[in-house]
């Protein structure tokens, strides 16, 4: 079995580890209807963005 030569540094064991510390996505809340929205993103629900009707959705035809 291969034994490793050198001591790893920290920024060689941080940067392979970078992507076990992804943070969950953030949520707002649309001003409009009030549910839990990804942020910079249309609400579903209502089709709102920043306060302006963006999509025609079921609700609204």
């Amino acid at each position: 079995m291969a034994v490793p030569k050198r001591r790893q540094s920290n920024q060689k064991t941080r940067s392979r580890r970078a992507h076990d510390f992804l943070t969950p996505r953030q949520l707002t809340f649309c001003s409009t209807c009030g549910k839990a929205v990804p942020t910079h993103r249309v609400c579903g629900t209502c089709g709102s963005y920043m306060g302006k009707t963006v999509i025609k959705t079921g609700d609204d035809a």
